[in-house]
């Protein structure tokens, strides 16, 4: 059973917690992990950076940019996460985009991460087609889960291809607006909540994109598995560093 799965069978409500690698300075990827596992997180998503970053917002795009300035790649991220299963124990995941996976090589890439110890990746912009086509042997072959995402404007159909597609978890993004642009939910995503619940998925879900404070990740896991939260922590960052990692997941919790 993989590091996903047994996470997912805790009989608790996960807290999955997105950053930008290599910011707000390049080598405080490893400190950030570190910070968040002793506090308790879950799970994680560390964010490759990526120039043109069309799904996200102001926030996590400047982020992004941040840390290319600051000299992060792909290449960079990997030499960083060297030894990481020597420290970390928690799920990791990379979400980004497809095109640097594609630059560094899909097997390359598929190979490095299992021999890091990454456990999954989230590329929005790979189609499950695509992926079913050219990818999914390359990733099954290295053992690393890809995890789709749902919106509320994705059809009941394409939701169970998803659903039996995707690794681990399904990512339900919350709504169809960029990252870190909806300040709480109101009575359009808690209809889509409680519609996802009623078609009883087989794969769990975690909630991303809206998800601010206490009262936000308490709504969006009444009805799924845990949720994800990215901009907000990424500010606190921006404000704090990582020295307000334990204040701000004690906020949350």
């Amino acid at each position: 059973m993989t590091r996903i799965d047994k996470k997912l069978q805790e009989k608790k409500t996960l807290l999955s917690i997105y950053f930008t690698a290599g910011y707000p300075k390049l080598e405080d990827t490893v400190p950030i992990l570190e910070m968040l596992e002793s506090n308790g997180v879950d799970m994680v998503e560390i964010g490759l950076p990526f120039s043109d970053p069309l799904a996200d917002g102001s926030t996590i795009q400047a982020s992004s940019t941040q840390a290319l300035k600051n000299g992060m790649s792909t290449q960079k991220l990997f030499e960083q996460l060297e030894g990481i299963r020597e420290k970390i124990s928690m799920p990791l995941i990379l979400m980004g985009y497809f095109n640097p996976v594609l630059q560094y090589g899909v097997e390359n890439f598929c190979k490095k991460c299992e021999e890091i110890g990454i456990d999954g990746v989230i590329l929005p912009d790979l189609p499950l087609a695509e992926y079913q086509e050219h990818y999914q042997t390359i990733f099954e072959k290295y053992g690393l889960a890809n995890i789709f995402l749902i919106t509320p404007q994705t059809s009941e159909a394409r939701i169970k291809e998803l659903d039996a597609a995707s690794k681990g978890f399904i990512y339900m993004v919350s709504s169809a607006s960029v990252t870190g642009s909806k300040q709480g939910f109101g009575v359009e995503q808690t209809s889509y909540f409680n519609r996802i619940a009623a078609l009883k998925l087989k794969k769990p879900q975690l909630v991303g994109f809206g998800i601010t404070n206490k009262e936000t990740f308490q709504t969006a896991t009444k009805h799924a598995k845990g949720a994800i939260i990215g901009s907000a922590f990424i500010k606190m960052l921006t404000e704090t560093g990582v020295s307000g990692i334990s204040s701000f997941v004690k906020g949350i919790r």
